[in-house]
């Protein structure tokens, strides 16, 4: 397998991502075939949508207020026993869901095992997240997020195909069954891979094992702290397309089809990141620009047969995003930081989704959703253009560059008898740091 493998499924080489990727594809499937499942039946016994947006914020809350400090866990203690104890409890709360569901308990017993699923994903996320980290090699995490992120796209499709059907051949509970089943793949997956072949994080010290610390790294950092507050500003106004989407349907049909047509879009957005030998930050800005311009473009576009033409490249570039985003936050930081960095963007996006949501849904009604895109693109490129121009200055490119202009330097001929002997752009003694510095991806 080694030598046909081609190089866009590089990752697939190695036996333990092998299983985890099929662990998660089926565990993925199961939790889009619970998230339908809840909000069918939240919107089926309440009449709300309120209550359904009501439903989604209770399972996000816990990510909000509690991130940092379950990645502060995560980068102390074992992350594969926190893993196997997590979705353990995932698959006894699903279990749950359906009794409570199948004995048509009240709406405040669905909530409280809704907000319980969240607290429990809180720690299962960051957890998650550094143990498959530790699964390739340093050279193939990239690679790894990117398959990853293809690997939720088929889930989420599956997931969603599946429940619709599953819900009208026999009822919701199903739903919940069968994603509590899915957490034994994980279960199972975890305790199959071989620890021999693991690349073990180096954990986080005693003195900075806290969450200040955390927080205190990525404020100190500008590289950081500039690709999360984008991550925000993106995921806010540029990620909550379900909004959007519902706005530009003409009815249900068109609704379904513009969601199948987003899905394909984050699939062919995977492999294309897959396909990439390196996912850097300014292929993150052009990716955030073409999103940010074609979402503006979409809002001028006539009609929601248009707007899907344009939907399969936002689609596609929103999962180079993302996979971007989280390739460089784990890759960019120190290893003793990566669950702590991991929290901190996740709460972030979860964050973003819970104020963006409800502030396109608002743009909406009051100016209309063509003219919601056309705002929200425009904001989201302008401040992708000003996080470049952060970037551009930052000390770190602007060492990468001059090592660059120097190495160019040096490889160019030079007349016979005439060496070239260039100024160095450090002082000795400060050369140590610089290269260093250089090995910064940018």
């Amino acid at each position: 397998m080694r030598r046909t493998m081609p190089p866009m499924f590089r990752a697939l080489r190695h036996r333990n991502y092998r299983l985890w990727a099929t662990a998660d594809l089926i565990s993925v499937t199961g939790s889009w075939m619970q998230v339908i499942g809840l909000n069918w039946v939240v919107l089926e016994r309440t009449g709300s949508a309120t209550s359904v947006g009501f439903s989604v914020l209770l399972s996000t809350l816990p990510a909000v207020l509690l991130g940092p400090w379950a990645g502060a866990l995560a980068d102390r203690l074992p992350v594969r026993r926190i893993v196997l104890v997590c979705q353990t409890l995932h698959a006894v709360l699903a279990g749950a869901l359906a009794v409570a569901i199948w004995l048509d308990l009240p709406m405040a017993a669905v909530y409280a095992l809704t907000v319980t699923a969240g607290l429990i994903s809180v720690f299962d996320g960051p957890a998650f997240g550094r143990l498959s980290s530790q699964i390739v090699p340093h050279d193939g995490l990239a690679n790894a997020v990117a398959l990853g992120s293809v690997v939720s796209s088929v889930g989420r499709i599956l997931g969603m195909s599946t429940a619709a059907l599953l819900i009208a051949l026999v009822g919701a509970p199903m739903l919940f069954v069968l994603n509590g089943l899915s957490f034994g793949a994980v279960i199972a997956a975890v305790l199959c891979i071989r620890r021999e072949e693991l690349h073990p994080l180096a954990a986080s010290t005693a003195c900075r094992a806290g969450v200040r610390d955390g927080l205190r790294y990525i404020v100190s950092s500008g590289r950081l702290l500039l690709l999360v507050a984008l991550g925000f500003v993106l995921s806010c106004l540029g990620r909550n397309y379900q909004v959007t989407m519902a706005a530009m349907s003409t009815d249900a049909a068109m609704y379904g089809v513009l969601s199948s047509v987003f899905a394909i879009g984050t699939v062919l957005g995977g492999l294309f990141a897959a396909a990439r030998p390196r996912l850097s930050v300014r292929l993150l800005l052009m990716a955030a620009g073409l999103a940010s311009v074609l979402q503006a473009a979409g809002g001028l576009l006539p009609g929601p047969v248009a707007f899907a033409v344009v939907l399969v490249p936002i689609a596609a570039a929103a999962v180079l995003i993302d996979t971007t985003m989280s390739t460089r936050l784990q890759l960019d930081s120190e290893e003793g930081m990566r669950g702590r960095m991991l929290a901190i963007s996740g709460s972030t996006g979860a964050a973003a989704g819970a104020l963006g949501a409800p502030l396109l849904g608002w743009l909406c009604e009051r100016i209309g959703a063509d003219t919601t895109l056309v705002l929200a693109g425009t904001t989201t490129l302008l401040v992708t253009l000003s996080a470049a121009t952060l970037f551009a200055a930052s000390p770190q490119r602007r060492t990468a560059l001059a090592h660059r202009v120097l190495r160019r330097h040096r490889s160019a001929p030079h007349p016979a008898g005439h060496p070239h002997q260039p100024k160095p752009l450090t002082r000795p003694r400060r050369r140590a740091r610089v290269r260093a510095a250089t090995r910064t991806t940018v």
